[in-house]
């Protein structure tokens, strides 16, 4: 079996790659001053192996198929024009590229002469710019994009994920570009190996798995027989209830995996209805 390489981002989002990871089963461990972790135990650490990179450089590193799959933010993935499979959306660390400008500042009379753009997104700020017809000249910026203006930049383009910061540097957010989050993306030339792509998905279905389980709960509670109609036919669940029926024909126990937003609504109504012994706990994976 061939190694699958695999590409972890460095950074803010390392943590939460890592616990998706130890959700999933497969433990990572990193030493201090390193950038290779060990993934798993036993056959799993031998046909794994990951790097740690700078999201930057994930896209473009699986294009050259120097590596299988990784985990980057969907904003890096268009900034490079990276080629590669986009496997899922993971939903970690969403933001928004945003054109902002300092705040009292007219836009339109901005527009009328050449501007100074702080960005680190040059290519999409290219696009953006020129598609809003302004001209500009364009400073590339390595962080702390929001300290440029005034002094040093007419208008930046940027990561924001509250607007909380270009707020507190007194800036207003004048067009939105680009909605990102932390994608699991593959490299072409291992999606067209047939082995490779299988374990790939096997990843990703491990992934949605624990994503779908932090998202839902198990109810489990004893139903009277003269209610079980009643209640059974309303209750939301992912396919159907799962039902046995109690010691003693006293009734029927209900099991139903629904959302973590529906419970507040649905214990009281089920403990109205009759339903008694409710209780609820966390899942830690679910496979539809």
């Amino acid at each position: 079996m061939d190694t699958l390489r695999l590409l972890i981002p460095k950074g803010r989002i390392y943590d939460k790659v890592s616990q998706l990871f130890s959700e999933a089963g497969i433990p990572i461990s990193l030493a201090d001053r390193t950038y290779r972790p060990i993934l798993g135990t036993g056959q799993t650490r031998e046909s794994l192996e990951a790097k740690i990179m700078k999201p930057q450089n994930v896209g473009e590193l699986l294009e050259l198929g120097r590596h299988d799959a990784g985990f980057t933010g969907l904003d890096w993935i268009k900034e490079n024009g990276a080629d590669v499979e986009e496997l899922m959306d993971l939903g970690f660390d969403k933001v928004k590229i945003v054109a902002a400008i300092p705040a009292g500042t007219d836009e339109a009379e901005l527009k009328k002469k050449k501007i100074v753009a702080a960005t680190e997104y040059v290519n999409l700020s290219k696009a953006w710019l020129e598609a809003g017809g302004w001209d500009y000249r364009l400073l590339r910026t390595y962080g702390a994009t929001e300290v440029f203006p005034p002094d040093d930049a007419d208008l930046i383009i940027d990561n924001t994920s509250s607007g909380q910061t270009l707020r507190d540097n007194g800036l207003n957010i004048i067009g939105t570009i680009l909605e990102s989050s932390t994608r699991f993306v593959a490299s072409r030339a291992a999606m067209a190996d047939k082995g490779k792509a299988r374990r790939i998905q096997e990843l990703a279905m491990l992934f949605q798995a624990v994503l779908d389980g932090r998202d839902r709960v198990m109810l489990e509670m004893n139903v009277p027989k003269d209610r079980f109609q009643e209640m059974v036919r309303d209750l939301p669940a992912m396919r159907s209830p799962t039902v046995a029926p109690l010691y003693g024909d006293e009734g029927f126990g209900v099991k139903i995996a629904i959302k973590k937003t529906e419970v507040p609504d649905l214990i009281p109504r089920l403990k109205e209805a009759g339903a008694s012994d409710i209780v609820e706990y966390d899942l830690r994976k679910v496979v539809e």
